[in-house]
């Protein structure tokens, strides 16, 4: 398995996945074709961090939605972990198990990242918007948790 991968950019064409949710079901972005789709890419679900990012995004989902974008957490989580953080947090999206971090990787979202004295490599945090054509509308990676909902929100005019 590569260690790092490759940045995407706007206007390419969204790599496309199927991944287990939190109940076992499949899910492909191809069920979401025609649609604006936010996909966001977190390390480990019930870490302080990633449960910050997810609650902001479900308290923002409604206005996202009426927007028109739908939203899709993905880590390498077991679907039984991403079961628990679903439930304990009250999600109201899809989360989905990308246990051998391949959609992370062809998003760009795996490679090095340093805690403190530590590296280790795995899933960075990032969120890919994709377009209703299937293209990327705007990716960004290393984001910061906390408020990135509402910058995303902000640079998508929602």
């Amino acid at each position: 398995m590569a260690s790092h991968s490759s940045p995407l950019t706007p206007g390419q064409p969204a790599p496309s996945f199927s991944l287990k949710d939190s109940t076992g079901a499949t899910i492909s972005l191809s069920d979401y074709s025609g649609q604006n789709v936010i996909v966001y890419f977190y390390p480990k679900a019930a870490t302080p961090g990633c449960t910050t990012e997810a609650c902001d995004f479900r308290d923002n989902l409604n206005s996202l939605q009426a927007a028109g974008y739908s939203v899709l957490g993905i880590s390498p989580d077991a679907p039984e972990e991403i079961a628990a953080f679903a439930s304990n947090e009250s999600l109201n999206f899809p989360l989905l198990s990308d246990p051998d971090n391949e959609v992370a990787i062809a998003y760009g979202s795996y490679g090095e990242k340093t805690f403190g004295e530590r590296t280790m490599v795995g899933t960075l945090r990032s969120t890919a918007v994709i377009n209703a054509d299937g293209t990327i509308r705007q990716i960004e990676y290393g984001v910061d948790a906390q408020g990135h909902v509402a910058r995303l929100r902000d640079s998508l005019a929602v």
